[in-house]
């Protein structure tokens, strides 16, 4: 098992599975090739790297416009097609309730739209997600099998 950190992107292969935990707004997102041979997950904390200042140093996986390119960067240099990728994702919670966060939108929900467009700028499908909602997440990601495991507060663990 592979640990993912936050705003951390990491791979592998097909004996292997990635995890993340403690996913509130943050979303994990995961691109895996359909033969099941690697995959690849990203802990992303924000939707836009425009946010960062400019000259500063920022781990790729922290935003989605960031994360998303470089997963699909790092698995094709294994000479696997982008029409081999497919995706899943969790995560992306509304953890406070705020009126001054309906009027900006919930970072959770700008995350979700963010890697949904960047997945569609890439032509990559979304099988599956879990996004949403107001609890946090633990995810595990089996390359083998291309389960995704959730365990949601307060909920049973589910696959997808």
């Amino acid at each position: 098992m592979i640990l993912v950190g936050l705003s951390e992107i990491k791979l592998a292969n097909k004996e292997q599975s990635l995890r993340t935990i403690g996913l509130g707004s943050c979303v994990g997102a995961i691109i895996y090739d359909i033969d099941r041979t690697i995959a690849g997950m990203a802990h992303i904390m924000l939707p836009e790297s425009k946010i960062a200042k400019p000259g500063s140093h920022f781990l790729l996986g922290k935003f989605a416009d960031t994360a998303i390119p470089e997963l699909v960067r790092l698995i094709c240099s294994y000479d696997i097609p982008l029409t081999r990728l497919r995706s899943k994702m969790a995560g992306g919670a509304e953890m406070f309730n705020s009126s001054r966060l309906t009027m900006m939108g919930s970072i959770g929900q700008r995350n979700i739209q963010a890697i949904k467009e960047q997945l569609h700028r890439f032509d990559i499908p979304i099988i599956a997600e879990d996004v949403g909602g107001h609890s946090g997440r633990t995810i595990e990601f089996y390359t083998h099998s291309s389960i995704l495991s959730i365990r949601t507060v307060n909920r049973d663990e589910k696959q997808i």
